[in-house]
Parts: C-alpha cells; sequence; structure tokens
C-alpha cells in the first residue's frame, strides 16, 4: 500500500514538471512571436504638430501596431514649437515629432543634448496670401504669420520671399502657433498677408479664397521637414523602447501608403483631425502627388543638409556656414529597427 502511494506520488510529480516545461516552452515562444499581452504596457508621452504629419502614429495606434509591440502611446498635440521644445527638454514629455529644425533649434540655442531619429517627410509647404495679393512685390511692409520668427516653416517664407528681392527688412512676421492657428489668424484678421501652410491646411485656405503663391520645395529644393526626436538621455536609457516604437511607425506608414488601405486611412484622418472626408481626401491625394511620405519614413540627408543650409542663409547661424549634420543625428535606433522588421 505504502510503495503505490509512493509511486502514485511520484507519477503526478513528473507529469507537473512536464506541465511546467510546456508552460516555459510556450511562454518562450509567445516572446519570440511578440506576444508580450501579459506585461505592463510601456507609456510613451508624444508630442506632435496636429496634423497630416502624423499619419504614421495614427495607422500604428489603430492598427494595433504599438500594442503589438507593448506600447501605450498618448498622442499630444502642441499649439506651437515653444511648448514642443520646452515640454520635451524639461522631461513632461518623451518624444517629440515636428520639423526637425526645431531639434537644431534646441541644440544651438538651448544647448539641449539630443538626437534626430527618423525622418518623416517633406512638409507639403505652401506659401499662402490673402485673394487680393497680386504679386510678391504686395507683401512689402506687411505683417505674416508665423509659429515662431526662427525655426524651420518661417525660415522657408523668409527664403521663398528672399529669392524674389523682399528681404527680411521689408517685412514683419508675428508668431501665432501651429498651422492650423496660422490659418485661422488669416481667415479673420485680413492684416496678416501671409503664412506657410500645410494639408489640410492648405486645402481648407484655398477653400476658403486664399491664393497659393507655391511650394516652398520648388524654391529650396528637398527638405526634410518633419522627423522625431528625443533627449541623448533619455534615448540611452530607453533604447529597446525606442526601437520598438520605430518599428510600429514604420509599419504605420507602410500601412499609410498601401492604396488598398485608402478608404480606411480616410475615415480614421477624419475621425483624428474633426474634418471632412473630402478634405481629407484631397489632403492625402496632395501628399500622394508630391511623393511627401518618405518610405519606411527614411530620414533624407540631402533635406536636412538643405534645413541646415537655410538657417545659416537666413539667420546668419554659424557665421553663415552650416556644420555637419552627424551632431544633430543619431540614425543607428532606426537601423536596428528596421533590421527586426
Amino acid at each position: 500500500m505504502t510503495h503505490r502511494i509512493v509511486g502514485g506520488s511520484l507519477i503526478a510529480a513528473v507529469i507537473a514538471v512536464a506541465a511546467l516545461g510546456i508552460s516555459n516552452s510556450a511562454q518562450a515562444q509567445d516572446k519570440s512571436q511578440g506576444k508580450t499581452q501579459d506585461k505592463p504596457q510601456d507609456k510613451l508621452r508624444v508630442i506632435v504638430f496636429p496634423g497630416l504629419s502624423n499619419l504614421a502614429q495614427f495607422a500604428a495606434e489603430s492598427q494595433g501596431f504599438y500594442k503589438k509591440r507593448n506600447l501605450a502611446v498618448e498622442l499630444i498635440n502642441t499649439p506651437n514649437s515653444g511648448e514642443l521644445r520646452k515640454g520635451l527638454a524639461e522631461g513632461r514629455y518623451d518624444i517629440a515629432h515636428g520639423g526637425v529644425d526645431n531639434a537644431v533649434a534646441q541644440v544651438e540655442n538651448d544647448k539641449t543634448d539630443l538626437f534626430i531619429f527618423m525622418g518623416g517627410n517633406s512638409g507639403l509647404n505652401s506659401l499662402f496670401v490673402q485673394p487680393e495679393i497680386k504679386s510678391y512685390e504686395q507683401l512689402r511692409g506687411t505683417t505674416m504669420a508665423v509659429d515662431a520668427p526662427n525655426t524651420a516653416f518661417a525660415l522657408l517664407l523668409y527664403k521663398m520671399l528672399d529669392v524674389k528681392g523682399i528681404k527680411r527688412a521689408d517685412y514683419k512676421v508675428q508668431p501665432v502657433g501651429a498651422t492650423h492657428l496660422r490659418l485661422a489668424a488669416m481667415l479673420k484678421d485680413k492684416t496678416y498677408s501671409a503664412a506657410m501652410l500645410s494639408p489640410p491646411g492648405s486645402i481648407q485656405a484655398a477653400r476658403a479664397g486664399l491664393k497659393d503663391l507655391g511650394s516652398s520645395v520648388s524654391v529650396v529644393g528637398p527638405y526634410q521637414s518633419d522627423g522625431g526626436w528625443v533627449l541623448r538621455s533619455w534615448g540611452k536609457a530607453n533604447a529597446a523602447t525606442l526601437t520598438r516604437y520605430i518599428q510600429a511607425n514604420v509599419e504605420g506608414i507602410r500601412w499609410v501608403l498601401n492604396p488598398a488601405n485608402r478608404a480606411a486611412l480616410t475615415a480614421i484622418v477624419a475621425a483624428r483631425l474633426k474634418l471632412p472626408p473630402d478634405v481629407v481626401t484631397e489632403s492625402l491625394k496632395l501628399a500622394d502627388d508630391q511623393k511627401g511620405f518618405a518610405t519606411d519614413a527614411r530620414f533624407d540627408l540631402d533635406g536636412f543638409r538643405n534645413v541646415l543650409k537655410l538657417r545659416a542663409d537666413m539667420l546668419g547661424t554659424w557665421g553663415g556656414k552650416p556644420p555637419a549634420s552627424d551632431k544633430y543625428l543619431d540614425l543607428s535606433y532606426y537601423d536596428r529597427a528596421l533590421k527586426g522588421l
């Protein structure tokens, strides 16, 4: 009787060990397949300019690419570049997306230690003016709406005017904020003669009767507009998380650029930006026509060199001679992310 009990206990123990082995094997297999639902999600606070530039993030969230990589991403809209830069430097946000000249300004003006880790798009910026303005000459002596007077799209504005012989002393600028705020300012106050606008704001501007004087890339050439950047200390401390974030965004932009997803994308953007579907459709077509979004959100080095040259030319930064681009970049995170896809 005693022998049978011991034998039964041995059999039960063997079964238990085998079951544990199977469980551990299944958990290991789940990890290898990216199944991490049993772990708390890594929360990321990402500050962005509201608009079409966030298509990758919209897709990554709606299609589950963040969730698949155990990320809970909160997109926070900034009213202007000042809040974006200050909030990132203070640690209120983990990741910033916007015109990468803002990252350059943070390094040069605020001495913030950061790096740009991925690209995004060319900005799709155009110069819009009030309906009664017939030529560049009529912009002399007027006031134009900008986000900030010494960063990103304001520099595009200065360059577009400069090549037409309109120098910086010939007009005034007034900071009013992001694209949607510049559009609102022009529609509300006719004394704002011009502003750089991108879709969907540029589509809404044209429908409201504002006049398009041309795209910025037609003047400055290749331009690396939106990209992502982080504090260097945060990137080093969260390398694996940043890599997963990049992977999810790359999957997001791949989904965006797949024509089969256009109807679903239109519905998502219309809901996120609270826009009529036809405005979204026209905005996406404009992005298609201008090849505005980079494949896999790759960083355009030639476009970034133009960003630096524009800052040197228009503001005289670095004594008018742009530096090498390396000091602002660390694309190793992006390269590692792409290899893992």
